[in-house]
């Protein structure tokens, strides 16, 4: 599989909508803004994996904190799965460009990160800069070394920066 450009999504809070890094515009049933980001839930139709999400785009920490709901029998040993993302806010408009690298968190036992060798293929190829390779390197090695300094407990690291999720379920 060749190297892909930097996924680009929309989150508009005027229209309530979605925008997927394909272009489609997707319903949001609630958005939530906060002093430290932005929440969003939404149902996933047509996705075999997962009927439904929930997100915090967090612009300080540079992640998206995510949290699928599977469908029987595509359940994933995660908890929740983090992006390492770069978010510019414009008004009602928040815009996130993936940034490659992603950590898939095990609650009180560990994180993983993954997909080094997509950000690698693409600093390559000049998709991204080698300063926005250098960004998702050092926000993926702190978020793993806050997380393991608070046991793998995402509220309790995030809880140390006045940063308190909620979520649906």
């Amino acid at each position: 599989m060749g190297v892909h450009p930097p996924k680009q999504e929309r989150f508009d809070l005027a229209t309530n909508t979605n925008i997927d890094p394909k272009g489609v515009a997707r319903p949001v049933e609630e958005y939530r803004l906060e002093p430290f980001g932005l929440y969003l839930a939404r149902p996933t139709p047509g996705r075999p994996q997962f009927h439904y999400l929930e997100s915090w785009l967090l612009p300080e920490l540079g992640l998206r904190i995510t949290d699928f709901w599977f469908n029987p029998g595509h359940e994933r040993d995660q908890d929740l799965y983090l992006d390492v993302v770069s978010i510019d806010v414009n008004g009602d408009v928040w815009r996130t460009t993936d940034l490659y690298l992603d950590l898939v968190l095990r609650t009180s036992r560990d994180v993983r990160v993954i997909d080094s060798d997509e950000l690698l293929a693409a600093t390559a190829e000049g998709l991204v800069s080698r300063q926005e390779a250098r960004l998702a390197l050092d926000t993926a090695f702190a978020t793993v070394d806050a997380l393991a300094a608070h046991h793998y407990d995402l509220a309790a690291w995030l809880a140390t920066t006045n940063t308190h999720l909620t979520w649906r379920r």
